[in-house]
């Protein structure tokens, strides 16, 4: 990229990390705001699972590991939300069922060969300083159509999240919106695991959303803040993983867990203020 950007972010490798790690900061807590206030927030977790058998499934078989893992972690967010809507299992049960078949799928292909071992550690914990050119143009791609179904959607999704049978009763069409909400969880999901993995790109869908319900008045608000910690949280992450040569992901994903706990000791709970409405405040 060879941008005129300071310390340290002027080597090209840590230009590529920080736009694939801005893209993620901003688009994980968007969809993240939907699914806490929908009480879903392990769906990520789930969702995860599933996409790393997608990636151990493009090693083996030669394929673009990122292209299989959307497509396997869109099928189980459909998956789960039909098991879901359909009443043949709880939401709980849904996730615990992707939960563990995921894991064991991506365990069971990754056997197939011994080779695989380092590439799939790539995907389960991050890897964003090795992210590449097509790396970064594929997640800031899935990044804009996450932030376009969002901007197009929001108020839709929120009129669902907060009561199905009044969207119903409105003629929201609620199982596409539902359907879409666990395929837009599904894209952040891809679009996070070479930033901080599988295992840890759930925490970026709710730490910068329960640290942003702490000082935030409205839904909407929510949706800002938490994407603005996202950001901040990717920053701050890459720059001190750069300093003191720790691992990035993780690093990111910390200085979340920081802010978080930096709301949650200044400011009283805002959350239940959300119900009211997505631009209004409960007083």
């Amino acid at each position: 990229m060879n941008l005129p950007l300071p310390w340290p972010f002027e080597r090209d490798y840590m230009q590529l990390a920080l736009v694939a790690g801005l893209v993620v900061g901003v688009c994980a807590p968007l969809i993240g705001t939907f699914l806490v206030q929908k009480r879903m927030s392990l769906m990520g977790d789930g969702i995860g699972h599933v996409a790393f058998a997608g990636v151990a499934a493009g090693l083996v078989f030669g394929l673009w590991p990122i292209g299989t893992a959307l497509v396997a972690a869109v099928a189980g967010a459909v998956s789960i939300e039909w098991l879901r809507s359909r009443g043949r299992a709880g939401g709980d049960l849904a996730l615990a069922v992707l939960f563990y078949s995921g894991i064991a799928g991506g365990v069971v292909l990754t056997g197939l060969a011994d080779s695989l071992d380092a590439s799939t550690l790539t995907y389960l914990f991050g890897s964003i300083l090795t992210v590449t050119g097509a790396d970064a143009l594929a997640i800031a791609v899935l990044g804009l159509a996450i932030l376009a179904a969002v901007v197009v959607s929001w108020r839709a999704l929120f009129a669902v999240i907060l009561d199905e049978e009044a969207g119903r009763v409105a003629g929201l069409p609620v199982d596409a919106l539902n359907l879409c909400l666990a395929a837009l969880t599904a894209v952040t999901v891809v679009a996070g695991m070479r930033v901080v993995g599988v295992l840890l790109v759930a925490a970026m869908m709710v730490l910068p959303v329960g640290a942003a319900q702490r000082v935030a008045r409205s839904f909407r608000g929510t949706l800002i803040v938490a994407s603005a910690i996202g950001s901040v949280s990717a920053v701050f992450g890459l720059a001190v993983a750069r300093a003191f040569g720790l691992a990035p992901g993780g690093a990111v994903v910390l200085v979340a867990a920081g802010c978080f706990v930096i709301a949650a000791v200044s400011r009283a709970p805002a959350g239940s203020r959300l119900l009211v409405g997505p631009g209004t405040a409960h007083h």
